[in-house]
């Protein structure tokens, strides 16, 4: 055997067993069910439907909210592919969802859901993680909305929007195809307040416009002006570390 083709057979002997080692995701649930299409502003479910399905976003943005007694709507946050929407104990759904972007979608009845999770424990730990991080996000809104000032709220948004995208710390680019009505309801904010200081942040070269959604952006400065701790910088391209390991693993998987 030549060289190269040894070289070719070890990278793959060392490939297999890594994607046969990891264990069964949540998205593995849902892996067989037929994706379904949202165009931007269309509902997946609403606040009090009866709560019979979960689902998988396989690609796009949704945001999820509630509406109070008064008629106004309270973003309670934004979910991306991946991310599982409808999990609930109760028998009705307590908040609302609707696409921001083309989404599209898997659905599994919560029946069978449930049924699945109880068939299979090693599943449960990463269905407690996804509960968890829910919990964690809540508990950010919570800070964010009683002690933040304006300014803080909107950096610590455009922080936490970029943990989630990958290329705001390859290439500090971000992508916001939320609108600014929605940046305010989730930060409890007037839009009008939304956009001066996204101009004061602009004004500073902190942000800069790139698009009609795209903006390039200075993290380490968005973090501070956030109130965050020095730390957070290092956390932040921390974090970035741990997403391409895990993408590299869910790759390894495909």
């Amino acid at each position: 055997m030549v060289p190269s083709e040894i070289a070719r057979q070890s990278r793959s002997e060392s490939v297999i067993p890594l994607a046969s080692r990891l264990k069964p995701s949540l998205a593995s649930v849902f892996d067989r069910q037929p994706i379904e299409t949202f165009e931007p502003g269309q509902p997946i479910f609403w606040q009090s439907d009866p709560a019979k399905h979960v689902f998988e976003i396989v690609e796009g943005l949704v945001r999820v909210f509630k509406i109070l007694s008064d008629g106004r709507r309270v973003i309670t946050g934004f979910l991306y592919a991946g991310d599982l929407i409808g999990i609930s104990l109760m028998d009705r759904y307590l908040y609302g969802s609707e696409a921001v972007t083309k989404t599209r979608v898997r659905r599994f009845s919560r029946q069978s859901f449930q049924q699945r999770m109880n068939q299979s424990p090693e599943l449960r730990p990463s269905l407690f993680a996804r509960l968890s991080d829910e919990m964690a996000a809540a508990q950010e809104q919570m800070v964010l909305l009683a002690t933040k000032s304006a300014e803080e709220r909107v950096c610590t948004f455009l922080v936490l929007t970029a943990r989630r995208d990958r290329r705001a710390f390859v290439v500090s680019q971000l992508d916001l195809p939320m609108t600014r009505q929605d940046i305010a309801d989730y930060l409890g904010l007037t839009i009008e307040t939304v956009s001066r200081t996204f101009s004061s942040l602009a004004s500073r070269g902190v942000i800069t416009a790139e698009g009609r959604h795209q903006y390039r952006i200075m993290i380490d400065k968005l973090i501070t002006l956030a109130g965050e701790l020095a730390g957070e910088v290092d956390a932040f391209h921390d974090g970035a570390d741990m997403h391409d390991e895990v993408d590299a693993r869910q790759f390894a998987s495909a």
